[in-house]
């Protein structure tokens, strides 16, 4: 029986960071084996589950997409047995200071990043976070094994399970975006007892912590005719207003980057299915799939939900599970109401029997 909770432990205590994701990949063709009719792939490596219409005359495609990269570390110098890093993607120097890491060398090789002893540092270094550049990690083996082991360009990814929080709170690293692949798999699973009449692309992206990549190629290969972009927002937390609520449901984007008439489609799918959701007002660039898929071909009505997340881009990424199992609710619902009109309602193009 599908357990959300545990397939996000799974996905999460990966390791796959950006350009590297086939890890991740290889276990969604397992999970999604029996939700999916089958896969697909684009050049770059996104993984696609095709979930087909279950009525014949279908034609149209709709893609869901979450990245299933996550931020890394890669090897920069080794000296004196300690390894000095580059970052690949958006890892924040201020919180790797003392974590546990694991070095993919010649084998795994669990370490940490070492930390200066405060009594050590002056006054003005106590006041400073240290660059990338000066992180260095311990593997706690002699100079000449980690020189036979490790190598420039190997990577580095921080190490950790995922932890319980009181009621249904869960924090880890990956949750940017594992826990949106968690969302389209709930969807999936929801959808193997509903009718719909629009082809399902579930896709896993690639490279979205590097730039929008491999959303572009999929968007691209797929072809869609509308898109549901999927990533993690800001919740609430001192430091961060405006946020979103944990557990208050899905943040729907509110913007350019969205076609209007998505955004009010699942508005009243979610007021119909009495589904709570949030507003998150993004006026320009959003900075996720949504951005890449939005303008590929000749243009992509897309829309954007967002599972708000604490502390982003650290290794207790912090989120509630209802807004995962919400989120995919709404997904499946959106998709069992997609017909032939609402290409209509997308168009901006006048119907044929329309003056122009």
């Amino acid at each position: 029986m599908y357990n959300p909770k545990d397939h996000l432990k799974r996905l999460v205590e990966t390791h796959a960071p950006s350009g590297y994701e086939e890890p991740v990949a290889e276990l969604l063709r397992v999970e999604w084996a029996d939700l999916v009719d089958d896969f697909d792939a684009d050049g770059l490596g996104s993984l696609i589950g095709i979930k087909r219409a279950t009525t014949t005359e279908a034609e149209r495609r709709i893609m869901l997409a979450a990245h299933m990269d996550e931020i890394g570390l890669m090897v920069r110098e080794i000296e004196d047995g300690f390894i000095y890093v580059h970052r690949i993607s958006g890892i924040d120097p201020r919180v790797m200071l003392a974590q546990p890491v694991l070095v993919h060398g010649e084998r795994a090789l669990p370490g940490v990043v070492a930390t200066m002893p405060p009594h050590m540092l002056s006054a003005a270094e106590r006041k400073q976070y240290k660059p990338i550049d000066a992180l260095v990690v311990d593997v706690g083996l002699p100079a000449e094994e980690v020189e036979r082991l490790v190598r420039v360009g190997d990577l580095v990814t921080v190490e950790g399970p995922m932890i319980h929080l009181k009621g249904r709170k869960v924090a880890a690293k990956a949750m940017d975006d594992r826990s949106c692949v968690a969302v389209i798999t709930t969807c999936l699973q929801l959808l193997r007892g509903m009718k719909h009449s629009w082809h399902v692309y579930a896709t896993a992206t690639v490279q979205e912590e590097v730039g929008l990549r491999g959303a572009t190629t999929a968007a691209n290969h797929i072809r869609p005719d509308c898109a549901i972009a999927l990533d993690v927002g800001f919740a609430e937390q001192p430091g961060v207003t405006p946020g979103g609520k944990l557990g208050g449901g899905p943040q729907l984007g509110i913007g350019a980057n969205f076609h209007p008439k998505m955004v009010e489609r699942l508005q009243k799918v979610a007021a119909y299915y009495d589904i709570p959701w949030q507003a998150d007002i993004m006026p320009a660039r959003t900075g996720t799939d949504a951005w890449a898929i939005q303008v590929s071909r000749e243009g992509v009505p897309t829309a954007l939900l967002s599972i708000p997340l604490r502390n982003m881009h650290s290794p207790v990424e912090t989120l509630d599970l209802k807004d995962i199992e919400r989120t995919g609710r709404l997904l499946a619902h959106f998709i069992c109401a997609l017909d032939e009109s609402f290409m209509q309602e997308l168009s901006l193009m006048p119907a044929e029997d329309e003056p122009a």
